[in-house]
């Protein structure tokens, strides 16, 4: 068997890059290539790179004033403000994103663009990392054609700072340095993916769970062919092939040892996690932390959705033929980023059972250990949140699937090939609607939302917002409830209690009632409360029971008690919002 060797960086005569190939029990198989070889394939990656942020930057300032956005920031700003994650205020987020985001806040300034620059960046690198890993085995237009879709779509839908961002991009860049240990095994390789395994645990634990997983997946099968190879070859063995692997040649060869390497993986995968533990043991916040970590396995039921889940119009199958098509059309991006993570089970399965046949290369490590990380994936995303927004944030390293797929290189007949053509331009049409679609919102967002925070542009007027400004001073304590933390951040404000928000089914009665008794000790003069909040619960997690809807909400009890109405406005969403002030107030005076 002949062994696949490094590609060179010069181009073959007939203009493509050359690549590393093999024959298979005398059968030709696919070649695997390294861009970080090729000088053009880096400045390939550079112009990807600039014109991703480019694009990105269209949406940069664009709002729709979506409530999950104010979660992390305001957390950031109270940990600027001198206090502690879960012992002074209350997350079932792993810490990584508040304490991210608290220092781009200090170092950049305190504005919600900052961490919207930071998305920018966070795009440009998506779409890079997305196109080396499948530039390996797919040509440069497919790579390029697979990019230009994960752009127009993907970060477009959901342009603003959330923890799911953040630890998609630690993930991301995890597995691309778990590829490039399999191109090349090296401590220092192994080193950045046990760091950025970590660090993925650190921004969000069920992402993290399902990335270990899915990585010790694909290197324990590797791994075991390897070792059941080399007792099958123990006589055929030279200590040429030997000295091969002990100087890390990339190229194939025979099992060894990766005890070092292994080593290398968890010593820099527990130094992140340490230093977590040490920093808020010493600020007597351990218990606490430990508590909030494991609070979404008891108390996230209510709010998961079935498979797939997504809100979409009331009357979609209703109106004219015509606008039916085009709705398909704009529904089958969606669609397929639902399909990709159960299709990366059949790659997997494959190539596991071409590695049991002993029919090993490099090319079959790298699709065994990528599928095995994104079923890794999937397994945790089905045991959490299954709905298509969190399936939607883990797409940069899922189109990889789609990449293998679109490659006309997997299909021999010519029948094949003129079939996936038609289902490659449906594709190229389909996410080029919907990416002009998403276009739209920030092209006619030409209304300027002046925040405390930084200058946002939105399609209408905020009144809520403009009326809390013009009411309240920086720093000043107000409850938003039940959930518009964003309010908190943009105005200066603050929440007298230790939750940004309190949601039905997802936190206790008990929390409820704390919440309550910290409002009333702090006697807070003003409540924005949204009425129509238990409607929305019904269209955007509608498996919720019946029984957490029929709760004692002691907040709502204390505040129709103690405080009443004096206006109400309209918010971006077309939400009324009620102003309420303390009954011993007047609702024109100083608050």
């Amino acid at each position: 068997m002949s062994m696949p060797v490094q590609n060179s960086s010069r181009e073959a005569p007939t203009g493509q890059p050359q690549r590393a190939g093999g024959m298979l029990h005398g059968a030709e198989i696919e070649p695997v290539y390294f861009p970080e070889k090729s000088p053009k394939e880096l400045l390939v990656v550079a112009g990807i790179f600039t014109a991703c942020c480019l694009y990105f930057r269209l949406y940069y300032n664009y709002t729709t004033l979506n409530p999950v956005e104010g979660i992390i920031p305001q957390g950031a700003q109270r940990i600027l403000n001198g206090e502690v994650l879960y012992r002074d205020f209350f997350s079932f987020y792993t810490p990584g994103s508040y304490y991210w985001m608290a220092l781009l806040f200090r170092v950049f300034g305190d504005s919600i663009l900052v961490p919207r620059a930071a998305l920018i960046v966070y795009g440009g690198i998506f779409s890079v990392l997305t196109y080396l890993l499948a530039r390996r085995v797919c040509s440069r237009a497919t790579a390029l054609l697979t990019v230009y879709l994960l752009t127009l779509t993907c970060l477009p839908f959901v342009f603003f700072p959330l923890h799911n961002w953040d630890s998609t991009l630690w993930a991301l860049v995890a597995l691309y340095f778990a590829v490039r240990f399999l191109d090349a095994p090296h401590w220092g390789f192994a080193s950045a993916a046990g760091a950025f395994t970590s660090l993925t645990c650190l921004f969000e634990q069920s992402k993290g769970a399902g990335l270990a997983l899915g990585l010790a997946m694909g290197f324990g099968a590797i791994v075991l062919a390897e070792r059941a190879k080399k007792r099958s070859t123990e006589i055929l063995r030279s200590p040429r092939d030997d000295n091969k692997w002990a100087r890390g040649d990339p190229r194939e060869g025979r099992s060894r040892s990766r005890l070092p390497h292994l080593w290398a993986f968890l010593l820099a995968f527990a130094l992140p996690v340490l230093i977590t533990v040490a920093y808020f043991a010493a600020q007597h916040g351990l218990p606490e932390m430990l508590a909030d970590w494991l609070w979404p396995l008891q108390h996230s039921t209510a709010v998961r959705n079935a498979y797939g889940f997504m809100e979409l119009p009331e009357k979609i199958g209703v109106g004219p033929w015509g606008y039916r098509l085009a709705l398909i059309v704009l529904l089958s991006p969606w669609l397929i980023v639902l399909a990709l993570p159960v299709l990366s089970v059949g790659p997997l399965g494959f190539w596991l059972l071409r590695l049991k046949r002993g029919e090993q290369s490099h090319v079959g490590r790298y699709y065994i250990l990528v599928a095995a990380t994104l079923v890794g994936l999937l397994v945790s995303t089905l045991a959490s949140r299954p709905d298509f927004v969190h399936f939607l944030f883990q797409a940069p390293m899922f189109f990889v699937i789609l990449a293998w797929g679109l490659d006309k290189s997997r299909f021999k007949s010519r029948l094949d090939r003129d079939t996936q053509s038609l289902v490659k331009y449906y594709i190229f049409l389909s996410f080029t609607a919907l990416g002009v679609v998403l276009l739209g919102g920030p092209l006619r967002a030409h209304t300027v939302l002046e925040t405390r925070r930084g200058k946002l542009r939105a399609t209408g007027l905020d009144l809520a917002l403009q009326e809390l400004q013009a009411r309240v001073r920086p720093g000043q304590k107000i409850l938003v409830y039940p959930f518009q933390p964003l309010y908190y951040y943009l105005t200066s404000t603050s929440n007298p209690t230790r939750y940004e928000f309190l949601h039905l089914g997802m936190h206790t009665p008990e929390q409820f009632a704390e919440a309550m008794q910290e409002l009333a000790a702090d006697r807070t003069p003003l409540v924005l409360f949204q009425p129509s909040f238990s409607d929305i619960i019904g269209l955007s997690w509608p498996g919720t029971p019946t029984r957490v809807l029929a709760q004692r909400d002691p907040v709502m009890e204390y505040v129709l008690a103690n405080y009443r109405a004096c206006t109400a406005r309209t918010a971006l969403q077309s939400w009324q919002i009620v102003f309420l002030v303390r009954k011993d107030l007047s609702c024109t005076g100083p608050l």
